[in-house]
């Protein structure tokens, strides 16, 4: 069941998929439908779940889950990632590497491989004030107080002198 991803409670579990490239507005009308298509007929053990998702930046893709009626098992799990894994294909973007770091450029927003942003770090390129965006929150409160925070705040900290 969709839900509109505002209206999902704060204990909602999420996943933050960061696309290696901005999305365009083109390609954004073709998976929207797609994601809220997947959303409608996920399931764990049988029970539809309450879901919703947001497309922030033309760049993340959030997935939102409330648990409270019934958790994300394996299964559905697995079903959410082989889904992410199709939208990689489809529009030959990077969703799935984790150890990529987006971040604030000014007004502009960054992405790097991780040991480019440690290079950066130790060049005094990026801060421990430099605005990452922490993907390894999860939940929607967590997500709404602490993904966009200086690095500082972040496990990007470690990479900072």
């Amino acid at each position: 069941m969709i839900k509109d991803f505002k209206d999902l409670q704060d204990d909602s579990r999420i996943w933050i998929y960061q696309s290696n490239r901005k999305l365009s507005e083109e390609e954004i009308a073709i998976i929207e439908p797609k994601i809220m298509e997947f959303l409608t007929q996920w399931t764990a053990h049988g029970k539809d779940l309450e879901a919703g998702y947001e497309i922030k930046y033309n760049r993340f893709i959030v997935l939102g889950l409330n648990q409270e009626n019934a958790s994300a098992s394996g299964c559905s799990i697995d079903a959410s990632v082989n889904f992410i894994q199709t939208l990689e294909k489809e529009f030959e973007i990077d969703l799935m590497d984790k150890m990529n770091v987006t971040y604030y450029n000014g007004d502009f927003i960054a992405h790097k491989s991780l040991t480019d942003f440690k290079i950066m770090a130790k060049a005094k390129s990026v801060s421990k004030n430099t605005i990452v965006f922490n993907n390894l929150v999860n939940t929607k409160i967590d997500y709404i107080e602490n993904w966009e925070v200086p690095a500082k705040d972040s496990w990007h900290n470690r990479f900072l002198a």
